[in-house]
């Protein structure tokens, strides 16, 4: 049995699943079969369980492991940063008016009579 010092990734027991599947396509089959006969043995996490059952049939048509570093942190990893992405102009949304009442230019808003 594998065990946790063994693995080819880092840490993780404290990767999210978001990252993972990002991590795993790091791995060539011999790699990604070690973590999860890992994973079966210990959380056994239906989602984690597929996503590399799939990238492991992938790899055995013939993909190929991509570019990155399987030791990287997920502190490291900038596509899963708190916060998300960053604002644009070409990504904020239209201006609102402020919600005040009786605003004429707000047709949404009551309109005093006077």
């Amino acid at each position: 049995m594998t065990e946790h010092d063994q693995l080819p990734l880092p840490d993780y027991d404290h990767l999210p699943v978001e990252g993972l599947a990002s991590r795993i396509r790091t791995l060539d089959a011999s790699g990604l079969e070690t973590v999860l006969e890992y994973e079966r043995a210990h959380a056994n996490r239906v989602q984690v369980v597929t996503i590399m059952e799939n990238r492991l049939a992938s790899l055995r048509d013939g993909a190929q492991p991509s570019g990155g570093d399987p030791a990287a942190s997920a502190a490291d990893d900038p596509s899963h940063a708190a916060g998300g992405s960053k604002v644009s102009e070409a990504t904020t949304g239209p201006k609102m008016n402020p919600p005040s009442q009786g605003d004429p230019t707000n047709p949404a808003q009551p309109r005093s009579t006077g």
